[in-house]
């Protein structure tokens, strides 16, 4: 792929931007003279390294994470010897980066698949900037990024946008093409960034390869994602926070527990753990605190944007307990309502109720994977509960209640992923009975592509959960989130319904309409407007 099929590509997403690619625009860096033996300060590649873009994330008032991947040969272990490589970067205060701020050069190893992540400080609060790399002769495009509010400083409004659920095979990135155009400061990911399925030839985009297993076929699998378009564009435009759900990894994996343990040996699922959270780190505008080491990899974390909401970012794939009764939706059996079963472990845990008990954010955001209010899926008196999400682990969520109940933390948001579909529900003290208080709001966001058949079954089930106030199984998007003092308004941004089978989003260019939209004022019940 060549710089210029990348700058025109990125250029038609950022036109409301007016972004910048030309490689005229880079400022001169300085490169420091001696190398070690193993690094290669005049690199020749077979095609443009930036073939997977850039990103950046992690916003702190004074820090950002910029982050590429040298990759001129992404789908076959990215196309580079075994060696060193320096990256000069520069981050601006205006799009043509002519007022740099910052400078400077990191190493591309081939130990993190040569990812940069590089921590820029000394940035200034609340204020957007633009970045670039650059290797060699080769620039990459320009990147743009937001650093976070001062702690406690009071601001007026923030826009953001989650997502979730991304199969490559289900149908084309429509959404991001659109959420590229966004107003946003921030976009969050719950998870399932890449799927770990086999190549399916019958599907409307194939998979490169078998599921993969080692760290190579991970790094590919995670390049071939990052070589959409809209993607690349959303990174490119704002900075990202990022959780994994399971797919990640191994479908409804449980802590060192894969989803089929009768298939694989304890010692090849920790195998294939640690090269899926390698791949992951090495991906992903993270912070270093995240780097994996071996088999653990730290992603439970706290962003605070000025007074006016905060982010507590869970992990529930790490430390869980194995789902109850074996898994599936079904009738839930006693495993389901033991104390001991846990979806985040007793650490994370703690760290959140503490930090929610000393937020004084006006808005206090749980960014997570899997449905937290209570829902049966079958109509009538039989029941059936998804026990992979938190209807498997009712006393763990029942603490979480009882928490927001007792505790009373101001405006408490679940934000959730994973199920493919969209829903707005109320979290009450005890969804046994629903006269109790509302204690939360819950807003579940569709996937990107991933396909959901269920939806007649949970629209015959609705009746008996009232506390539901909208479900939608039958469009893909994204959740747009505007926040202010007064309220926070979701609006549901969805793509046009599919046919029942085949790709879920099979034009690439599919428009994208406000389907519904919630508000909740500050302290209050939330409503459709």
């Amino acid at each position: 792929m060549e710089r210029l099929y990348f700058e025109r590509l990125l250029s038609t997403r950022f036109k409301r931007r007016d972004i910048l690619l030309s490689a005229g625009l880079l400022t001169c860096f300085a490169i420091a003279s001696q190398w070690s033996s193993r690094v290669n300060a005049q690199p020749k590649f077979s095609a443009y390294p930036f073939s997977l873009g850039v990103a950046s994330g992690e916003p702190y008032p004074r820090s950002v994470v910029l982050w590429t991947r040298l990759a001129p040969d992404p789908l076959n272990g990215g196309g580079i010897s075994s060696e060193n490589i320096p990256v000069q970067w520069q981050i601006a205060t205006d799009e043509k980066l002519t007022q740099v701020v910052r400078s400077g050069t990191v190493y591309a190893i081939p130990e993190l698949g040569h990812s940069v992540h590089v921590v820029v400080d000394g940035l200034q609060p609340a204020r957007w900037y633009w970045y670039q790399f650059k290797v060699g002769n080769e620039v990459s495009p320009i990147g743009r990024t937001r650093t976070a509010p001062s702690v406690g400083q009071q601001i007026k409004q923030f826009r953001f946008a989650f997502a979730s659920c991304q199969n490559w095979q289900d149908g084309y990135f429509a959404a991001f093409k659109h959420m590229a155009e966004e107003e946003l400061d921030l976009v969050v990911h719950l998870g399932d960034y890449i799927y770990e399925g086999p190549a399916d030839s019958n599907r409307i985009r194939q998979h490169n390869g078998a599921e993969p297993v080692t760290l190579e076929e991970y790094r590919n699998r995670h390049a071939l994602y990052k070589t959409d378009p809209n993607l690349q564009a959303v990174h490119a435009a704002f900075p990202w926070i990022v959780t994994w759900d399971d797919h990640e990894v191994d479908n409804n994996w449980a802590d060192e527990i894969p989803q089929d343990p009768d298939r694989q040996s304890r010692d090849e699922f920790l195998a294939k753990r640690a090269a899926a959270f390698q791949a992951y780190y090495e991906h992903m505008p993270l912070r270093p605190f995240s780097k994996p080491k071996g088999i653990d990899l730290q992603l439970y974390r706290r962003l605070t944007f000025g007074d006016l909401v905060e982010f507590n970012v869970l992990d529930t794939r790490q430390y869980r307990t194995d789902q109850p009764c074996n898994d599936g939706i079904k009738p839930r059996c006693d495993e389901a309502f033991n104390p001991a079963a846990t979806l985040t472990g007793t650490e994370q845990e703690k760290w959140f109720f503490a930090g929610l008990d000393r937020s004084k954010a006006r808005w206090n955001v749980l960014a997570q994977q899997v449905v937290f209010t209570q829902h049966d899926w079958t109509a009538g008196e039989e029941s059936a509960f998804n026990v992979d999400a938190w209807d498997g682990y009712v006393a763990a969520r029942q603490r979480i209640l009882d928490f927001l109940n007792q505790r009373r933390p101001s405006n408490p948001i679940v934000i959730t992923g994973d199920t493919h579909s969209s829903w707005v529900s109320d979290l009450l003290a005890d969804f046994n009975n629903p006269d109790s208080p509302v204690v939360g709001t819950e807003f579940v966001g569709t996937s990107i592509t991933s396909n959901f058949t269920a939806s007649d079954r949970i629209e015959a089930a609705l009746p008996e959960s009232p506390w539901v106030k909208y479900f939608n199984g039958r469009q893909r998007g994204y959740v747009l989130c505007d926040i202010t003092r007064e309220r926070w308004r979701s609006d549901y941004r969805l793509l046009p319904q599919s046919a029942p089978s085949g790709a879920t989003v099979p034009n690439p260019n599919a428009p994208i309409t406000t389907a519904t939209s919630f508000e909740l004022p500050d302290k209050g019940v939330v409503k459709r407007v």
